[in-house]
């Protein structure tokens, strides 16, 4: 690799990336558009300007925002939040992702495009950008709608997805065939590294990170966060994935933990330069030539995504009983495609089975949805009332209906419900840790033991994960059921001896299954049944509390984010719901207590929660004090939060900027026109009206040091700390 060529590259993309994006501020389009704009304007394709030197270069850098770029969206993922969102946003972005696939893989074939490519085109096509949308939200002040919430459940469970998708395109790929076994066999194995990495992670990286707190500062910070997910980038790729899939999960594992907010700002540098380049490299796929070519289906595509996510989304929303307003709203919300597009166009182009011309159709069509995304939100509202006017009253009454019926179902949920989700989860969880002791056991500790122990070895590997086990093989076997349950569980007798049966049964399998594939099937039953009563007779008692242990810290470390702030979900009953905000300089309620601003009374909204720094006030008294910065959590509807946010985070006014280093001494000659003659500086007002400070004055040969009294005349020199600007009118 030519170092001279490499850095020269990417000095040019970024330096010209600068200017387009400082251009594209300016307009206050998206950043993202002028990095794709820059790219363009770098790649062969723009003459009038030079190219880069080495296209293969700009691959290299990249590659490298991929990574960085999946990181920083896995810092806004989390596992927690993906158990917090609840069934609706996974339901919707279900919809969403098979009913634009499917739309998207027919319209390849209308396009005469191959099966693989037609594949590729309707992953491409079923994916919103976050980017965009957080945006559009940010600059439309609607974050702290109901629908808002919801739609970014959608974004985080669509992330979820699109990662998943990337595996099974590249296991496609690989075949060149869509084969149902291999399809099962990709996703069961994705399944389960994910779920053993997130074990791993949210147990052990909080409580290090917890020991090594006083030694993080945002420099040592940087180097563990970046360090971690190249590191399980480089795992991930050994495991057989991509580096994309390995930085991800480090960022949904360290979105968990109380530092993530830090690990987001220190990396933060990082993914805007990263992720510029990629962005840039997207834009160098631009062919003018092709996009006149096939402006044709560029359109069509772009009415594709439109449509198709308006009707998905809005479908997807109802079905899971949100209003028609809040349906509405968030189909509305979701029509553009994004960075997923081009990282799963550019894992197509890499494995060598994506048309080059399909990269610039899809920017193409992204660049036109961006551009479209404010407006279709802001025009949801104008056609919800329209389709009100026209539904028929009984159809409207049966969505009500069935919306009442939806969110009530979901907000009462039985003991026996949980016992099933808890029971469902452990037998998952501990099934694919065991399944993972025993794969490590026979293809890494077994074969190192017999080396080192050549009699003995077998038999002293089978003691040790046999030991590694037991703990998780008493805990597949202890009860589920809560002592607070009991007496409404009691219905459910034969049920709950059924499911102990089953745990005892699959416990008796997994050490079957290890011992037979030892030794013999013969020493693997018979050692089986005996080994499970013995733990549960002779080690319950002893490992019950130190998988209680094991468990308790489990569960803090995944909701230690939440637990350091409110560590409650924001969808709430009926058109309730948690907003948070950040209260204001400019907040009139600054220093006040919560009992003096009446904010229930004159908004009908609750002050429920308050983060001030480290410290989280949990239902907050009448003396508790607002101040700036802090964050608090409010409950109410969408209009009763609307009309509060103003109020809690008032819009700063901004004055003229000026550049602290203008602001300096400087000395000027007073001319005859001066609006400064025959004034004192009191009378002139000069702090007040131009925030000058008058320090000498020299009249011909006199130095008058305190002017304070000093009558202003033309030809006077005067030395003051004031702007060029101000010194241009004053004289």
């Amino acid at each position: 690799m030519n170092i001279e060529s490499l850095i020269s590259d990417l000095a040019f993309i970024l330096l010209l990336g600068a200017g387009v994006t400082v251009l594209f501020k300016w307009i206050r389009q998206p950043v993202v558009l002028g990095y794709i704009v820059a790219g363009f304007l770098a790649s062969p394709h723009f003459e009038p300007l030079p190219s880069v030197t080495t296209e293969a270069n700009i691959e290299f850098w990249a590659q490298i925002g991929i990574v960085v770029l999946l990181f920083s969206l896995g810092l806004e993922f989390s596992f927690r939040k993906l158990l917090n969102v609840g069934g609706s946003a996974v339901v919707t972005a279900l919809i969403i992702v098979i009913g634009m696939m499917l739309t998207g893989f027919m319209i390849g074939k209308i396009l005469h495009f191959s099966n693989i490519n037609s594949l590729f085109l309707g992953g491409m096509l079923s994916m919103s950008s976050t980017t965009i949308i957080i945006k559009a939200f940010t600059d439309l002040n609607l974050r702290q709608k109901k629908f808002a919430s919801l739609v970014f459940a959608v974004l985080i469970v669509e992330d979820l997805f699109a990662v998943v998708m990337m595996v099974l395109l590249s296991s496609i790929a690989a075949g060149d065939s869509v084969e149902g076994g291999e399809m099962l066999y990709s996703v069961g194995k994705l399944v389960f590294f994910l779920i053993i990495w997130f074990l791993v992670g949210v147990y052990v990286l909080p409580s290090v990170f917890n020991r090594i707190r006083s030694f993080l500062n945002n420099e040592t910070l940087l180097v563990v966060s970046m360090g971690l997910c190249l590191g399980m980038a480089v795992f991930s790729v050994a495991c057989g994935f991509s580096l994309a899939l390995g930085a991800f999960v480090m960022g949904s594992i360290l979105a968990g933990t109380s530092i993530a907010e830090r690990i987001e700002h220190v990396t933060a540098p990082v993914k805007d330069l990263f992720g510029a380049v990629f962005f840039i490299s997207v834009g160098m796929m631009v062919q003018p030539s092709v996009i006149i070519e096939y402006w044709g289906p560029i359109l069509l595509l772009s009415v594709v995504v439109i449509v198709g996510m308006i009707v998905f989304g809005t479908a997807g929303m109802l079905i899971t009983g949100q209003s028609l307003r809040i349906a509405i709203e968030s189909g509305f919300s979701l029509t553009q495609i994004g960075e997923f597009a081009f990282i799963i166009a550019s894992l197509g182009m890499s494995l060598g089975v994506l048309e080059p011309t399909i990269y610039p159709i899809v920017v193409a069509v992204s660049v036109i949805t961006t551009f479209t995304t404010p407006y279709f939100i802001k025009i949801s509202n104008p056609v919800y009332n329209a389709i009100e006017r026209v539904l028929p009253r009984r159809l409207h009454f049966l969505i009500d209906r069935y919306s009442e019926y939806a969110t009530k179902a979901g907000t009462t949920t039985s003991a026996w419900v949980q016992l099933v989700k808890r029971y469902l989860w452990r037998v998952l969880l501990y099934s694919i840790v065991l399944i993972a002791v025993t794969v490590v056991s026979q293809h890494y500790l077994m074969p190192w033991i017999e080396e080192v122990l050549p009699s003995w070895g077998r038999f002293a590997g089978t003691v040790v994960t046999l030991a590694v086990m037991s703990p998780f093989l008493l805990a597949l076997c202890l009860s589920t059921s809560r002592r607070a349950d009991r007496l409404e569980l009691e219905p459910y007798k034969v049920p709950r001896a059924v499911m102990m049966l089953f745990r005892i049964a699959l416990a008796m399998g997994f050490i079957i299954h290890f011992l037979g594939s030892t030794y013999s099937m013969a020493v693997g039953a018979s050692a089986g049944v005996a080994l499970v009563f013995l733990f549960i007779l002779l080690l319950s008692s002893k490992v019950r509390g130190h998988m209680r242990s094991i468990e308790s810290t489990f569960i803090k470390n995944l909701n230690e984010r939440d637990l350091s702030k409110s560590g409650r979900n924001n969808s709430l009953v009926g058109d309730l719901h948690l907003a948070r905000m950040a209260v204001g300089n400019s907040c009139r309620f600054v220093g006040e207590r919560l009992m003096t601003t009446d904010l229930h009374r004159r908004y009908g909204v609750n002050v429920v929660t308050i983060q001030r720094g480290a410290r989280f006030i949990a239902a907050p008294s009448g003396n508790d004090r607002l101040f700036p910065g802090d964050i608090v959590g409010i409950i109410g509807t969408d209009e009763q939060l609307q009309a509060v946010l103003p109020v809690i985070e008032p819009v700063e006014e901004v004055g003229e900027m000026i550049n602290p280093a203008d602001y300096r001494l400087r000395d000027f000659t007073l001319s005859g026109i001066s609006p400064l003659i025959g004034r004192t500086p009191a009378q002139a007002r000069l702090r007040e009206r131009y925030s000058t400070m008058i320090v000498a004055v020299k009249r011909g040969d006199e130095w008058i040091e305190n002017p304070g009294s000093t009558v202003f005349q033309a030809g006077d020199k005067l030395w003051a700390v004031t702007t060029a600007a101000t010194v241009r009118h004053l004289k």
